[in-house]
């Protein structure tokens, strides 16, 4: 019976902190420097911010054709993927980066769903249970989150429009929350 207790509590808690986490994030949204509007490249790329201000703050939200981002500079380099996790729907800019087996990730704070920054591939745990001492290693699951191109040109930061001919798991929560929607409020 206290374990019941103990779950409950933790489940109604774990509601209020990603109900919180998702309140708090409409506070974040950084939006283009052009008053509303994208401002494009020749080339087509999506102005999504200044690269110092970035720098700075290390991670922003951008939007790029109408579709959420999350802009990440870590340890010199720029990651954009698409701001939702392709389990959930998490908000992977409040997620913590962490190096796993070489590789550059971000954990989603709602079900620590490990993604690469670089691949979008997601990672698990697994065992061999045929060796005589399993052990768990880091295994892929395959391209999940749809990662986009960065380039950087003159102090500023673009994204390359996605190349939808391709669809990523993420593309679910991405289609969801695009334009400001509210599938949060909906669970």
């Amino acid at each position: 019976m206290l374990d019941l207790i103990i779950l409950s509590v933790h489940f109604f808690t774990c509601f209020l902190i990603s109900v919180l986490m998702w309140w708090g994030s409409k506070d974040m949204v950084l939006h283009s420097p052009s008053k509303g509007t994208v401002e494009m490249e020749p080339d087509d790329l999506i102005l999504v911010g200044k690269e110092d201000d970035i720098k700075k703050s290390q991670r922003i939200i951008a939007k790029v054709n109408g579709r959420e981002v999350v802009v990440f500079y870590h340890e010199g380099r720029f990651y954009v993927l698409d701001s939702r996790c392709y389990h959930e729907g998490g908000p992977l800019y409040l997620g913590e980066i962490e190096d796993i087996d070489g590789q550059t990730c971000i954990i989603c704070p709602w079900h620590k769903y490990t993604i690469t920054l670089e691949t979008g591939e997601g990672l698990y745990q697994g065992i061999n249970p045929l060796e005589p001492s399993p052990t768990p290693r880091w295994q892929s699951k395959g391209v999940k989150q749809r990662i986009h191109k960065v380039t950087v040109k003159n102090g500023n930061v673009y994204v390359s429009p996605p190349d939808m001919s391709v669809s990523f798991d993420s593309d679910y929560f991405a289609e969801k929350y695009k334009n400001g929607g509210d599938l949060a409020m909906k669970k």
